[in-house]
């Protein structure tokens, strides 16, 4: 291992984490402004302003299949500052949007640059770090958390000193454009990659026989309750804490960005933790997450936070680990398709839990100002997070019978990295 090789590594672990963090900037900097974007543009409903981040979800992952195959055979580190560039000029479009139809385009092109980013860094990171799968992915997870704590303070915050929710979306938009010039500027290019083929000539297929086909999609359906759950819970808080708590956009944020404050910490401690037992440290955490989503609504005062940030903590470090114990299962030649069908079938259905959960408290009506009314929504979002463990045996499935060959790929010299 040469010291030139090891710098390379770590610089594009980092920058990855860096875009990581842009990235989830723009999943998240529509929470607190809900209302304010219903007013400014006269919608009849908070559902309307709760579908843009629905819909912002959607078309981050519909196209995360095709944006995967593409990341199996093109520049990594094109696809990703690419995706960032559009994923910034989306949100310039939604700050100057006059209507409602046009937010909708500007949270669609906004969608469809954020698509191009974790099939080809997770693909990406797994290859670099093939032994230290779970740690690597957990340190690139610090830059989702560190997205995902400043985007809602910092969105509520300038919606209220400048009194328009517009001032804070350009500006997030500029960055963005910004940050992918400065990623294409450092970041180094990606070696070409072996890909693997059948004695006929064709591309590997994914997976062998349709046993693991279907172990494949009931995992994928089984994490995707746990992310509708994770959705549902930053949208339902943010018209919970407003509607019901009496907080200002500004708190609002403040609040919803405990979530993912611990998980800096708790993403990289699991993720290492999970490299000798991912199925029991999985479980752990999700359990736990559980019991925090139940027990949120029925505290009050400073016991928000601390619950808020409990559950952060447990939740998000789901992440990490679940997709390390999908990468390791297949080969560097598909782990793009892999991890993009994967997040399809999770991200479709759990983006659908911002609209959900806008239509549910809409209709609570008058009783929407009563915390006791949302007991029933937490308590099934809680239950989604428990149902989702039963993905963590399909997986371990999958890593029992699917045999692949890794001495390509993953034993690549260090030295032919740089």
């Amino acid at each position: 291992m040469t010291a030139a090789s090891e710098r390379h590594k770590t610089r594009t672990l980092w920058l990855c984490g860096a875009l990581h963090a842009f990235t989830h900037v723009y999943h998240v900097a529509l929470l607190p402004l809900y209302l304010r974007i219903q007013q400014d543009l006269n919608l009849g409903s908070v559902e309307q302003a709760t579908l843009l981040v629905t819909v912002l979800g959607l078309a981050y992952f519909v196209p995360s299949y095709p944006l995967g195959a593409l990341a199996d055979r093109m520049s990594r580190k094109k696809l990703l500052a690419a995706g960032l560039a559009i994923n910034g000029l989306g949100f310039v479009m939604l700050s100057f949007a006059p209507n409602y139809a046009w937010a909708l385009v500007g949270v669609v092109v906004a969608g469809f640059g954020g698509s191009f980013y974790h099939p080809a860094a997770t693909a990406l990171v797994t290859r670099l770090f093939p032994d230290r799968k779970g740690r690597a992915l957990g340190l690139v997870g610090i830059g989702a958390s560190v997205g995902f704590f400043v985007s809602p303070i910092y969105t509520g915050w300038r919606a209220v000193v400048t009194g328009s929710w517009r001032a804070p979306v350009l500006e997030l938009g500029v960055l963005g454009l910004i940050g992918a010039a400065i990623f294409t500027w450092l970041a180094e290019e990606e070696p070409a990659r072996r890909v693997r083929s059948n004695p006929g000539g064709r591309e590997e297929k994914i997976f062998a026989t349709p046993a693991l086909w279907l172990f494949f999609l009931a995992a994928c359906f089984a994490f995707s309750l746990r992310d509708f759950a994770g959705v549902g819970m930053s949208s339902l808080c943010s018209l919970f804490l407003q509607q019901a708590r009496g907080f200002d956009p500004k708190f609002t944020g403040l609040a919803l960005s405990g979530i993912f404050l611990a998980s800096a910490i708790s993403n990289p401690l699991f993720g290492r933790l999970s490299d000798h037992g991912r199925i029991r440290w999985v479980s752990l955490v999700l359990v736990l997450a559980a019991a925090m989503v139940a027990v949120f609504p029925r505290v009050s005062g400073p016991w928000m936070m601390v619950t808020l940030l409990a559950y952060g903590f447990f939740f998000m470090a789901s992440y990490p680990m679940v997709e390390a114990a999908v990468m390791e299962s297949v080969h560097d030649s598909v782990r793009g398709r892999v991890f993009g069908l994967f997040i399809t079938v999770g991200g479709v259905f759990g983006n659908v839990s911002h609209w959900a959960v806008g239509h549910w408290v809409e209709r609570l009506r008058g009783q929407a100002a009563t915390a006791a009314s949302y007991y029933p929504l937490y308590g099934l979002l809680a239950l989604l997070v428990l149902l989702s463990l039963a993905g963590l045996p399909c997986l371990h499935a999958i890593g029992r019978r699917e045999h692949v060959e890794r001495t390509s790929a993953e034993a690549t010299p260090l030295s032919a990295l740089h």
